[in-house]
């Protein structure tokens, strides 16, 4: 909805005082007319072209055509008649606001005619008036030839950058959905079968404390056994949708490949500059899930570490020297390839296997996913 000041074009560059100078102006050259008569149809023709120049930006579809008509028709009457020619600037400012294509060209063309026609008529008419202003009129002229188009790009890329902001923030709202989703699933994961599994034992407990006691106690071990584990696992999913920056995993890490005797090598810089939060946790579980991989599955002597940080994207590689893995690995050995590769594509990230001379993860995120904002998940 446009406010009452938006008579004024907007986002011109310009302060608004010198569009109320422009405003003003035109009382100037009709109040030194001689006859007041030509004060009256002054006033009545100002008067006219802000009534009708508001009511272009509220209405909408072919009524905006005739505010715009009325308005040329007032500005060549201006120009010819009292040998003001800057209502065209008003009108060229509007016509760069059009973004139906068709008819920003056949106003633009119209009102680019019509201003010329009229400076080249007044020129006859009132020579000596006209000559007092030839600057400023090239100036105008050069206006209305340019700033339509200025405006028009401008218009249009600022609705572009209201669409791009209004998709990041769909993105973001997404991303809380995908996250709580995939808690969701580790939730079920974790305690679905382990309270389940503590149920049916409870149960089957409370059976045979008469009938076989010493069976009923070993039922209730198991019970303790497992509410420890599923404890301990909802404390492990606590602390990741906690957060972990890089730079701390990376301690970590080296404390894990210490303790298995795995000599390690770490390069590049672990400390990200302008990564979301998001963006920073997914790479750190997934460096995270690649090292206890290494320590588990690979029998590995060497693990290298790599961390590059470019314009275009975030790369980490993993490399070690083991015995080697495989996609198709993943599903029977357990490795979590696929919980890092769900991870990633929240991030729009990737997962690369190489595995020759051991194996080598290569894990990617672009940049442009990085400078998104998102508020949701911080």
């Amino acid at each position: 909805m446009q406010n009452w000041y938006h008579i004024f074009p907007r986002n011109t560059g310009l302060s608004a005082y010198i569009w109320i100078i422009f405003g003003v102006l035109p009382f100037y050259f009709i109040i030194r007319s001689s006859t007041a008569i030509d004060i009256i149809i002054g006033i009545f023709l100002i008067l006219l072209f802000f009534a009708s120049y508001r009511l272009s930006f509220v209405t909408k579809g072919g009524l905006v055509y005739l505010w715009v008509a009325i308005d040329m028709a007032v500005s060549i009457v201006m120009t010819i008649y009292f040998s003001y020619v800057y209502f065209s600037l008003f009108l060229a400012f509007f016509i760069g606001n059009v973004q139906n294509k068709a008819g920003f060209i056949t106003l633009y063309v119209v009102h680019l005619v019509t201003t010329i026609g009229a400076i080249t008529t007044g020129f006859f008419l009132k020579t000596d008036m006209f000559f007092t202003q030839i600057p400023f009129i090239v100036v105008c002229v050069i206006g209305v030839i340019l700033l339509p188009f200025n405006m028009y790009n401008r218009t249009k890329r600022e609705k572009l950058e209201g669409q791009l902001e209004d998709a990041n923030k769909r993105i973001s709202q997404l991303m809380v959905i995908e996250e709580r989703q995939r808690i969701a699933r580790d939730l079920h994961d974790t305690l679905g079968q382990k309270l389940s599994l503590i149920g049916l034992k409870s149960d089957l407990a409370g059976k045979l404390i008469s009938v076989n006691p010493e069976s009923a106690k070993n039922e209730i071990d198991d019970i303790r056994q497992t509410a420890r584990t599923a404890l301990k696992e909802v404390r492990e999913m606590v602390s990741d949708m906690r957060g972990a920056k890089l730079e701390d995993e990376i301690v970590h890490i080296k404390q894990i490949l210490e303790a298995a005797q795995i000599e390690n090598v770490i390069e590049g810089n672990p400390k990200l500059t302008n990564a979301p939060l998001l963006v920073e946790n997914v790479m750190s579980m997934c460096l995270k899930e690649s090292v206890t991989n290494i320590v588990k599955h690979s029998q590995a002597t060497y693990c290298e570490v790599m961390i590059e940080q470019s314009p275009d994207e975030l790369l980490v590689k993993v490399h070690d020297n083991g015995v080697g893995i495989s996609d198709d690995m993943d599903a029977n050995k357990g490795h979590g390839l696929q919980g890092m590769r769900e991870r990633l594509e929240f991030v729009n990230g990737s997962l690369e296997i190489e595995s020759s001379n051991g194996t080598t993860l290569c894990i990617k995120i672009p940049n442009a996913i990085q400078q998104t904002k998102w508020e949701g998940l911080k």
